[in-house]
Formats: structure tokens, C-alpha cells, sequence
């Protein structure tokens, strides 16, 4: 039992040193830390399957408060009907040029918004994402830190507070629920978060893993050839490791949340969600 004890304590001293140094050579002063309202309501809009049931049946609770959208929302028919305040961009595919015919669609609806919209980007890109969003005076872009802190808890929640790093973000919903929390919202709901990739999960006879992550929009023949060349050569443990590490995060993002000053509640009103670190509810 001391054994174990002490072994725990050296890890998270371990942890915690990498996490310092992590900071100092990757986070940027972003920002995040300076809270932009005083409480109130946001919707993060999941790109999950089930968004288009709540696109279909509670469009006019959606646009009752400000919303936050990911990923390729954007290039959704429904992207401009919903007019997101806020949107957020964490994989560094975005920010790769000429490759991808999608990735330029996204940024050219970005381009295009008539609403008030803010772009969170990674602190990397932020220079980037103003250049290529220079005639668009109506978004505003912001960075945020992408940076996994782990480690002993004071030190990573003095982290999260600052904006200097977050929990591991596997995915986009993880920068998402910080960056909500960092601008002072104290209520969340999370819808599209169906995160149910275990069910599609296989493995073909030539050993090839196939995991399935369907959206509520419908994606081109060529974001699904790209999935599908990304995943190749990924071994099966290695997805499994990568599941585990978000829904790890939302549980370091639940006991953030609890040490908090103010009340916050996360709500993840996703129907038939895996995740578990967060109560639920419906919107």
C-alpha cells in the first residue's frame, strides 16, 4: 500500500514536470483566462448524428441561446439557419492548405457569415486564421491552448484557469466545454455527442481496423476516403487508448467544474450518450 502510494505520488510528479514544460514551450497568452459574460446558457452543437433530430424538432430551442459549433459545421446546410456565435477549430487539418477541397469550403462559409461569429483556433494558428479571415469584419478570431496538462490536481486546475491547458483534448468537444467555461458561461448543454464509436468498430479479415464516426450532416466521398486513409495503419489498441484518453478528460473536466468558485452545470442532453462524467438532461 506505501509502495503504491509513493509510486502514485512519483508519477504524478512526473506528470506534473512534463505538463510545466509542455506549457513553457507550447501555451501563448490567449486570453481565455478573462471571462466575456457573467453566467447564463451556451449550447455546444456536437456534429453527432442526433443533432439532426434537435435541428428537426427543437430548432427554436437551439437559437434561444448563443450556440457553439465545430469541425465542419460550417459546411452544413443548416450551418447558416443556425448562425453559431461561437466556433472552434482544433485539428490541425484546418489549417492545411490546398490539400483538401472541404477544408476550403469550411473556410470560405467562415468567410461568408452575416452574424457576429468568434473563431476559436489554436494559439499556433491564430496568426494564420487572421490572415485567411482578414475580409471577414464580422468574425473574430481567438486563440486558445491546445496543451494536455496532467499531473497533481492544484497544478492542473491552476492551469485550466488560466487558459495555459486543458485536459488532454482528444477531440474538438474537450477545447469546447473549456473554452465555454473560460468565457464565464455557467450553464452547458451539449447536444451531437453521441461519441458512440465502440459500436462501429471492426476489424477486417486483412487486419485492417475500421471505426465509423457518422455526423449529423452527410459527409463527401472524399472526407470519407480521407478517415479512412488516416486510419490505416492504426492498430486497434491504438483507438481503444484514444477513447479512453477523451472520456478520461471529461472527467477531469467534471471534477474541474466541481472546484470551481461558481456553480457550473454541464448537461449533456445527447440521447443515448457514452459519456458519463456529466448529468443528464434534455434541452
Amino acid at each position: 500500500m506505501i509502495a503504491d502510494k509513493i509510486s502514485d505520488f512519483f508519477s504524478l510528479a512526473g506528470s506534473t514536470a512534463k505538463g510545466l514544460c509542455k506549457i513553457m514551450l507550447q501555451s501563448r497568452r490567449c486570453g481565455l483566462s478573462r471571462k466575456v459574460v457573467s453566467g447564463g446558457r451556451i449550447i455546444i452543437l456536437g456534429n453527432g448524428p442526433s443533432l439532426a433530430d434537435n435541428i428537426r424538432d427543437d430548432f427554436d430551442a437551439l437559437v434561444s441561446a448563443p450556440s457553439l459549433a465545430v469541425n465542419f459545421a460550417a459546411n452544413a446546410p443548416d450551418f447558416t439557419r443556425l448562425q453559431p456565435r461561437y466556433y472552434v477549430l482544433a485539428d490541425p487539418h484546418f489549417f492545411s492548405k490546398g490539400v483538401d477541397a472541404n477544408v476550403d469550403k469550411l473556410w470560405n462559409s467562415i468567410l461568408s457569415v452575416s452574424w457576429r461569429m468568434t473563431l476559436f483556433v489554436p494559439s499556433k494558428h491564430h496568426r494564420e486564421a487572421e490572415k485567411r479571415l482578414k475580409s471577414a469584419p464580422l468574425v473574430d478570431v481567438r486563440a486558445f491552448n491546445p496543451v494536455g496538462v496532467e499531473g497533481f490536481r492544484l497544478f492542473r486546475h491552476f492551469a485550466y484557469r488560466l487558459g495555459l491547458g486543458m485536459p488532454r483534448p482528444r477531440n474538438v468537444l474537450i477545447p469546447s466545454i473549456m473554452i465555454a467555461l473560460g468565457m464565464g458561461y455557467d450553464e452547458i448543454i451539449i447536444l451531437g455527442a453521441d461519441h458512440s464509436w465502440m459500436r462501429t468498430l471492426s476489424v477486417t479479415d486483412d487486419n485492417e481496423v475500421v471505426s465509423v464516426q457518422p455526423h449529423f450532416y452527410k459527409d463527401t466521398a472524399e472526407e470519407e476516403s480521407r478517415v479512412r486513409h488516416e486510419y490505416r495503419g492504426i492498430r486497434l489498441h491504438q483507438i481503444v487508448e484514444s477513447f479512453a484518453i477523451a472520456f478520461r478528460s471529461y472527467h477531469s473536466i467534471r471534477e474541474y467544474c466541481d472546484s470551481m468558485n461558481r456553480k457550473v452545470r454541464i448537461v449533456n442532453a445527447t440521447p443515448g450518450s457514452f459519456i458519463d462524467a456529466f448529468e443528464r438532461g434534455n434541452l
